[in-house]
């Protein structure tokens, strides 16, 4: 079977509706949902059998996945429209220690406004039942319980309208569909001053900036932290320019301010990175007017001369003198961009989009949804740190935009451990500040502590803990000296934390850990690994400017691949597995690009399905010698 891209018509638009939702699958029951609890239900359990005749949606996703929190936003729209016949269901199954606490993924379904109801799976039953491989996988299951499609990634809305839309029209036939509301129940929500602040920026009257996410605004602080002065934004999800009172923003996370020198200029004092909008924004203080500077609102697709000038999830920004320009933290696509704000041009800076932990030049480096960004140094000495969230690293750019480490050790790996950097870990971190002495310190958000690298001693300490997701930090002078204003983003609230001269802070080791999913168990020799992505009814392969697909494999510990890592166009390819090396983890990132197959469009509509797995594998005599996984299948 080869998925090398093919223009070519493939016949009915009935076939491929077939293809889609049988994808080649036996005809199997879903299994029976069970976990440790529910949300979103009113306190009740929700049984398979409560929802025979609707079309039930899984959703497989851990709230610290930006693919996750894509596909969340994907499912908004086809909720709504298919509100009487489908009952979308997430499934947490956690990637990180912290995201198995019940009160953590409370906060996180609040925070991401998540409409339906989620089974807490802790142990990832529900994951194995399921055969999920990847963060995020939707599983769809028709009227009478049996499953009829599987895929994993994000970029898959178009596909999945067409599959429901057919199954609609066929269990309407067979009589095996019932309309009606489905389990959700709203919970009631409290009223806060914050909801969920990401970062802040301490502005020349002494007051403070909030991003204020959950409710998708900007606030205005006092310099107590906790009095309002005004609020920029109506506080509804969004994108809409204007004044205050009437501009809307999503899930703001990122602020900086710009420098003096240039607001006149520029027109705007504040950007701010508007991370469900894709979009940067730039706010006038005086006025308080909003105006976008880049981005579309849409999501960055791969494909085509320009990008058409979209982002993908900005998370962070922040002003490098070096660089004479901002530096964004695009969480969405593990890249770092600039903006200039002389020309309002934003543009890629550093990064292969690959998810991973790998240094080097601008086009050779891996990140892995970078959230916070901090600056140190001058001219050539020049540091841009950056908290790597997905690999609980700290890394830094050099002026010459070359990526480098100071903690870390990859993407399943991760912990609370002081000491030599090396050896350092920290558990998915979102923000980053330089202090005065050379030093940064970290949100290390997910162990609720503040970490401190020494670059002169290359020493972790702690400085924090107890604290309640730290996303960012503002190192801020007081009268009794250096204080942190750390934004506690789960306990809705701004907190100072006092630090000593001396800075030294506290060595903790409170244990490694790594990522927890099932083996699959692989032969030594060739392995075929194949990837199965099929375009949506009435779409094509879209190679307008070259291939449409993007296959890219690697492994740690690197020698268990003796041959077939890299990149290629194919989906499918020859792996050659180290007999010598007993187990590991095979790291795959698959694209898929399709358009609108319909010469009377003057502008097709596109889509990009794409997907990082980081599958453990164990090398077993006797085992299988394929791999498939489901891009769409």
């Amino acid at each position: 079977m080869s998925n090398t891209p093919n223009t070519a018509d493939s016949g009915t638009a009935s076939t491929q509706r077939q293809s889609l939702f049988k994808s080649n699958l036996p005809k199997v029951r879903a299994s029976e949902l069970a976990g440790r609890g529910w949300l979103n239900t009113g306190g009740k359990d929700i049984k398979l059998a409560d929802l025979r005749g609707k079309i039930v949606l899984l959703d497989f996703w851990t709230f610290c996945c930006i693919n996750c929190l894509h596909v969340i936003d994907e499912l908004r729209e086809l909720e709504a429209k298919y509100s009487d016949t489908v009952v979308v269901i997430g499934v947490h199954s956690p990637k990180f220690v912290h995201e198995a606490d019940p009160v953590a993924l409370a906060a996180a379904v609040e925070r991401y406004d998540v409409h339906h109801p989620v089974l807490d799976d802790p142990e990832l039953k529900m994951w194995r039942e399921y055969t999920a491989r990847a963060w995020p996988t939707l599983v769809i299951v028709d009227p009478e319980g049996y499953i009829v499609a599987h895929m994993a990634g994000e970029g898959h809305k178009a596909n999945i309208d067409a599959l429901i839309a057919e199954l609609i029209e066929q269990h309407e036939v067979q009589g095996t569909l019932h309309r009606g509301s489905g389990p959700f129940v709203m919970p009631e929500a409290q009223p806060r001053t914050l909801r969920f602040p990401s970062k802040a920026v301490a502005l020349e009257n002494g007051n403070l900036l909030v991003a204020d996410a959950g409710h998708h605004s900007l606030a205005e602080l006092a310099p107590d932290g906790e009095t309002l002065i005004r609020r920029i934004g109506t506080g509804q999800r969004g994108l809409t320019d204007g004044l205050a009172d009437t501009a809307q923003f999503s899930e703001p996370n990122g602020l900086a301010l710009v420098p003096e020198d240039l607001r006149d200029a520029a027109g705007y004092d504040v950007i701010v990175a508007d991370t469900v909008n894709h979009c940067l924004r730039g706010v006038t203080l005086a006025t308080g007017q909003v105006t976008t500077l880049a981005g579309t609102g849409q999501q960055y697709l791969v494909g085509g001369p320009d990008n058409d000038g979209r982002l993908t999830s900005p998370w962070d920004i922040v002003w490098s003198p070096a660089a004479s320009k901002f530096l964004i933290a695009m969480a969405g696509n593990h890249t770092i961009w600039s903006f200039d704000p002389h020309t309002g041009e934003a543009a890629w800076y550093s990064g292969t989009m690959n998810e991973g932990l790998q240094n080097g030049g601008p086009d050779e480096s891996w990140y892995a949804q970078p959230s916070g960004l901090a600056v140190s140094g001058e001219d050539a000495d020049e540091r841009v740190w950056i908290a790597d969230s997905e690999t609980s690293a700290l890394r830094w750019l050099d002026a010459n935009g070359t990526a480098h480490s100071a903690i870390g050790q990859g993407l399943f790996d991760f912990g609370l451990r002081d000491g030599a950097a090396d050896q350092a870990l920290m558990q998915h971190p979102l923000g980053v500040a330089a202090l005065p002495d050379g030093s940064v310190a970290i949100a290390d958000t997910y162990n609720g502590a503040i970490r401190r690298y020494d670059p002169a001693t290359t020493q972790v300490t702690t400085l924090a803990t107890g604290l309640s997701e730290p996303s960012g930090i503002l190192a801020v002078s007081s009268p009794s000296g250096l204080e942190l204003l750390v934004i506690e983003s789960a306990a809705h609230r701004l907190t100072r934390i006092q630090i000593s001269d001396e800075l030294a802070g506290q060595i903790l080791n409170a244990g490694a850990h790594r990522t927890q999913r099932p083996v699959t168990e692989i032969a030594s020799g060739d392995l075929e690994l194949r990837v199965v992505f099929t375009p949506a009814p009435g779409q094509k392969y879209d190679d307008r400017w070259g291939p449409s697909t993007k296959l890219t494999v690697s492994a740690s510990p690197e020698n268990l691949l003796l041959d077939g890592s890299g990149t290629t166009v194919e989906l499918d390819r020859t792996l050659r597995i180290n007999p010598d090396v007993p187990e590991g983890v095979l790291h795959v990132t698959a694209q898929a690009a399709s358009c609108d197959d319909d010469p009377g469009i003057e502008y097709p509509a596109c889509h990009l399905a794409q997907q990082d797995w980081g599958i453990p594998v164990r090398v077993t005599s006797g085992a299988a010698a394929e791999l498939t996984l489901p891009l769409l299948g």
